[in-house]
């Protein structure tokens, strides 16, 4: 609840009055939880010290929930820090709540610490007072051991949201629940149409950022939303949460879902889908309900998969999201953004080497194509010998070679029906044969191959097997000539990657790419120039733990339909109803 002409959060106006107006459905105290999330918001930001937050609002709590698990060690080590006696006031407000004792408070302050990650309050260099949070003491709170988190190629992403498909299957959450969430986007002046000439087409990905200083905790009254501090991921434990969704109100990037109803799938099938793993892919190796989707009336949002990362998956899994798994153009990367050898750290060191080693993957020709082209046409092997012919064009191969008497009998891999049929396969698709009656085309096939040139259409069909050779030949030279040209293929690419790697003379010519400035231009060429990068609201003092590699959206982009509407996938875009009128920027919207 903002009392000035600017609204506390990012996402604006409309959607703080949405929040607002969510909180007044729920039986607890709208205007605490409005307020709670705007101070927690300046705590990120710095105005705010983490002690003044948990101290500010801990008898409202108290009174409106009737518990407060909030206080953690870092803020009773700061409160030691700040002002004498302040812990020591901390502690006498437990007394009597409840049945809680001071020694039960005390120890309750310390497994809040374990549960929420100590260390993990980032910092901030701006905002109107010096980080307090770590003012007295200078040291560094960051999150020093694992983080995981993701990169996000926004340029390689094609919208066809398989990751928002294999988020729901993996986590059985309802329809509308998406915890991955793609949206489109187009900037002003782009046309008016992304799909139009003259428009453009960009797109965001958006799951939970599973922030090291994350608002949604701060104000979380039983400490339900934690951080797990072995790998720094953001969790809500549903047997703690009771649905307040002040979590929902605080997290700026619009990402919490409230589970209204009984979930379309049980818990019993749950466990039933996943019997074949270590656990029931719900509780984590803490023994707390963290993973699947929500039961009714808690919390939900990513998780980042927190049952694989224990390896309750096997040990395959570790590392691995449902959603990074199912990306067709892999534009996610998941892994520990503290380590620098990790997936996603290493994607973040060379962007375009890293798009281009994905990119070429599978495709032709590459190095040995062309290596095999150039020895075919310097006579050092067959054409039957060359590998990377398909089979079907191996087998079309092989039976014009027999006809043209170039293969003996003897050679033939093919049995007597297959030659038949490849044969007749090869005159089908001629244009002026295909047009035959199939007894007809069988009578060429068996014409052919006895040498009878008394049947009609004999040279018509000895053309058209001809010309399956030349075609291959014409596709060899091609291959050479492609790469002999400006032309960047995947042969050059490789080249270019194996001398960036340092190897020494990969090229397969001297016509290919033979030093690393070229190299460098080369894969900028094929895989496009070096990206910018960017975290969502970084300015807040969030610390996100999602990079993104691509364009930021702008104040005034405004979102779009994408090439794949939510409905053909059997999912439901709730939010994309609710906010048609509304942009992205601010970085905004429609989260």
């Amino acid at each position: 609840m903002s009392t000035d002409d600017e609204s506390f959060h990012p996402l604006g106006h409309e959607w703080e009055g949405e929040l607002e107006e969510m909180l007044d459905e729920t039986e607890y105290d709208s205007e605490l939880g409005m307020e709670m999330a705007q101070d927690a918001m300046r705590v990120t930001k710095g105005e705010l010290s983490e002690a003044e937050f948990h101290e500010m609002y801990h008898d409202d709590v108290m009174e409106e929930f009737g518990v407060d698990d909030r206080p953690t060690e870092a803020a009773y080590e700061q409160a030691q820090e700040e002002q004498k006696g302040t812990a020591t006031r901390m502690l006498e407000a437990f007394e009597g709540d409840g049945e809680e004792s001071r020694r039960e408070a005390m120890k309750k302050m310390g497994v809040g610490a374990a549960a929420v990650g100590l260390g993990a309050w980032g910092t901030v260099d701006d905002g109107p007072e010096a980080d307090l949070a770590a003012a007295n003491d200078g040291e560094d709170h960051s999150h020093e051991g694992t983080q995981l988190g993701m990169v996000i190629d926004l340029e390689r992403c094609d919208g066809c949201l398989s990751c928002v498909t294999a988020c729901q299957e993996e986590n059985q959450t309802d329809q509308g629940v998406n915890w991955m969430y793609v949206l489109d986007y187009r900037e002003p002046g782009q046309g008016a149409d992304p799909d139009e000439r003259g428009g453009s087409r960009q797109r965001l990905v958006r799951p939970c950022q599973h922030c090291t200083d994350a608002p949604c905790e701060k104000v979380c009254p039983t400490t339900a939303r934690h951080t797990r501090d072995k790998d720094g991921l953001v969790l809500t434990d549903y047997d703690v949460c009771i649905g307040c969704r002040y979590c929902q109100v605080a997290c700026p990037y619009g990402v919490n879902y409230f589970q209204w109803d009984e979930p379309d799938v049980s818990t019993d099938e749950i466990e039933e889908m996943y019997s074949d793993m270590d656990g029931d892919h719900m509780v984590d190796d803490r023994d707390r309900w963290v993973d699947s989707r929500a039961p009714r009336g808690t919390m939900s949002k990513c998780t980042m998969c927190p049952t694989r990362q224990d390896g309750h998956m096997g040990d395959e899994y570790r590392g691995t999201t449902a959603c990074e798994e199912a990306c067709p153009p892999e534009a996610i990367n998941f892994g520990d953004m503290n380590d620098p050898d990790s997936k996603p750290q290493r994607y973040l060191q060379n962007v375009v080497q890293t798009r281009a080693e994905r990119m070429v993957d599978g495709q032709s020709p590459n190095r040995e194509n062309v290596q095999e082209s150039y020895d075919f046409l310097e006579g050092d092997i067959e054409l039957l010998d060359m590998e990377y012919l398909e089979d079907g064009d191996h087998d079309e191969i092989e039976a014009a070679l027999f006809i043209q008497g170039e293969l003996d009998e003897d050679d033939l891999t093919l049995e007597d029906e297959e030659l038949r049929d490849v044969i007749i396969d090869i005159l089908e698709d001629d244009d002026e044969l295909g047009e035959l009656e199939e007894d007809e085309l069988e009578s060429l096939a068996d014409a052919l191959i006895d040498g009878d040139d008394s049947v009609d259409n004999y040279d018509t069909a000895l053309d058209a097997i001809d010309a399956v050779i030349t075609t291959a030949e014409d596709g060899i030279q091609d291959v050479v000539d492609r790469y002999e040209s400006r032309e960047i293929t995947p042969a050059e690419v490789e080249e270019s990657l194996l001398i960036l790697d340092g190897e020494e003379e990969p090229w397969v010519s001297e016509q290919g790419i033979t030093d690393e400035e070229t190299a460098q231009q080369a894969l900028e060429a094929y895989a496009g120039g070096e990206a910018s990068t960017f975290k969502l609201l970084e300015d807040i003092g969030t610390s996100p733990n999602v990079t993104y590699v691509g364009n930021e959206p702008g104040p005034e982009a405004e979102q779009v339909d994408g090439p794949v509407a939510y409905d053909d996938i059997g999912q439901t875009d709730n939010r994309k109803d609710v906010l048609d009128e509304s942009t992205v920027g601010d970085f905004g919207v429609s989260l």
